[in-house]
């Protein structure tokens, strides 16, 4: 078996796996790509020059093996392999909700598998992704995960347990973000900015304190206090925006993505 990398599924994230390791391939002599919808991946291998192969080839070629396909689909897609695996085989899955020992009974515990949790900004290499480790794995094994999701931005190694937190915030945590420069960008279209103004300040500001806040590395309490001058503007919209609960709209929020991860893993 080569030391090559097969990915199953070719959706939004296996495109930001693929963009993020084609140009060095992350130490792997070639990567393979699989999906039911055979044209996307010969779209993925037009674009960067990956190789679009059946399934028996990914999995009799490749000594590692991302799983980029729906949650639901996870389970069929390794049932359709019963019996023939590869001991040492590393199995990578990207799936939401699917548990460690899940996919580990699924592969007759004799396989090594990782489970990590990307969020969608590996599709412009500044993603954060949460690892976690099988029972199987080896230290060698998750330097692997490491090594392709660093491309990406960040990897992190976490405990199994903390997987549906994870999923509460980095995870769903980009779509909050969004919403709420969406917004910002209405409230100053409001008050009378238009929209290419809006949108400018908007960002730039939100890019911009994120920036400092990394930086710095003080607390944003911090930051938010020095930039509330008393009986001034900002402390003003502070008020209104504690008045209107943005704190418990975010305790809200999070617990309730946390809930529903957990119910998620459960259906499992």
């Amino acid at each position: 078996m080569s030391q090559c990398l097969g990915i199953i599924g070719c959706g939004n994230m296996a495109n930001a796996i693929v963009k993020g390791l084609s140009a060095e391939k992350a130490g792997f002599q070639d990567i393979f790509v699989n999906d039911i919808a055979r044209e996307k991946a010969l779209t993925f291998s037009r674009e960067y020059g990956v190789k679009a192969v059946d399934y028996e080839t990914i999995w009799k070629e490749c000594n590692t093996i991302i799983l980029a396909v729906k949650p639901h689909q996870v389970r069929e897609v390794l049932n359709l392999r019963t019996g023939g695996w590869h001991p040492g085989q590393l199995i990578i899955s990207i799936a939401a909700g699917i548990k460690l020992a899940s996919m580990e009974e699924a592969t007759d515990n004799l396989l090594p598998i990782i489970r990590v949790m990307p969020n969608t900004p590996c599709l412009i290499g500044q993603g954060i992704t949460a690892v976690a480790a099988g029972s199987k794995t080896t230290a060698a094994d998750v330097d692997i995960a490491m090594r392709i999701f660093n491309r990406l931005g960040t990897a992190i190694k976490i405990d199994e347990k903390y997987m549906d937190a994870v999923t509460a915030v980095s995870g769903s945590g980009p779509a909050y973000v969004f919403l709420v420069v969406e917004s910002f960008i209405n409230a100053a279209l409001q008050i009378g900015l238009d929209i290419n103004m809006a949108q400018e300040l908007v960002i730039k500001t939100m890019k911009g304190s994120l920036e400092m806040l990394e930086q710095s590395g003080e607390h944003p309490a911090v930051l938010r206090q020095d930039v509330s001058s008393p009986g001034g503007t900002t402390i003003a919209g502070i008020r209104k925006l504690e008045d209107n609960g943005i704190r418990k709209a975010f305790f809200d929020a999070v617990e309730m993505a946390y809930n529903r991860s957990i119910e998620l893993s459960s259906d499992d």
